[in-house]
């Protein structure tokens, strides 16, 4: 497939998700796979896209980030009472 086509495919799936979330697809080491299964089997509260969102969030917070949205996500999580703690 050439680069135009996969632009716009791309374009298409985008525009065809929900407008305040995108799809993320990424490697990971094993060993990260593992602990992150590992947790989610543990913590019924918590599942792969809050535990992403949570870790994301809080880098950005804590590496300078000033978007409110944001930090209402790193807030949310940090004070929201998980019953597996």
């Amino acid at each position: 497939m050439d680069q135009i086509s996969q632009s716009n495919l791309t374009d298409k799936k985008l525009v065809e998700c929900s407008p305040n979330k995108v799809s993320l697809e990424t490697e990971l080491s094993e060993t990260l796979y593992d602990t992150m299964k590992d947790f989610v089997l543990s913590n019924p509260t918590w599942d792969q896209y809050k535990l992403i969102n949570s870790a994301l969030a809080t880098f950005f917070v804590q590496n300078g980030c000033t978007d409110n949205a944001v930090s209402e996500i790193y807030l949310n999580q940090l004070f929201t009472p998980s019953k597996s703690f």
